[in-house]
């Protein structure tokens, strides 16, 4: 279960791990089979904490998101990932046509008995971690922070942005950090 991971401390990668690892012994100690294990990352970035790869059996984690919370994170975002695949392997993968919901009736299950979680699908940390660059854009009434995407996007003639207070067109001013 190899890792990758961008800016976080080798011993929180070992401790992320042994938690999806502690995780699957547990589903395979309770269902009686097992399961091959996943390819681990930790290089997502934006506001989702993780998210499962099914089809290429991965899991991704927020680098960011996990130093700043590690015991709710470990709790209860490594099993929601985790439950993902588990959920595809048992109800997904080659069913035939059947669709499995993401968060559907098989996932909460396996979140509530098997992992013994309320099932959530979406987190409750601060963002304020994240502090994202932003690039400062005005119209004729205020000033308006863009996020890298959007920037990219007016830099390469794909999107114009305009006030919805004034209808005005956003000029670019300059860049600065989001604080």
């Amino acid at each position: 279960m190899p890792a990758t991971a961008t800016r976080l401390d080798p011993a929180l990668i070992e401790t992320l791990l042994a938690r999806v690892e502690a995780c699957f012994v547990q589903a395979e100690t309770r269902l009686g089979r097992t399961f091959p294990r996943p390819q681990v990352h930790c290089n997502m970035r934006g506001r989702a904490a993780g998210s499962a790869r099914l089809q290429t059996w991965e899991l991704r984690f927020n680098p960011a998101l996990y130093q700043a919370n590690q015991q709710a994170f470990l709790r209860e975002v490594v099993p929601h990932e985790v439950a993902h695949l588990l959920v595809y392997a048992l109800w997904g993968e080659g069913r035939g046509k059947s669709r499995v919901l993401p968060h559907g009736r098989q996932w909460q299950s396996v979140m509530r008995d098997l992992f013994g979680l309320e099932p959530s699908t979406t987190h409750s940390f601060d963002l304020g971690v994240l502090a994202q660059r932003t690039f400062v854009y005005a119209c004729a009434c205020q000033q308006h922070p863009l996020s890298v995407r959007r920037h990219n996007k007016v830099m390469r003639g794909e999107a114009r942005y305009h006030c919805r207070r004034c209808r005005q067109p956003l000029v670019w001013q300059r860049d600065t950090t989001a604080d």
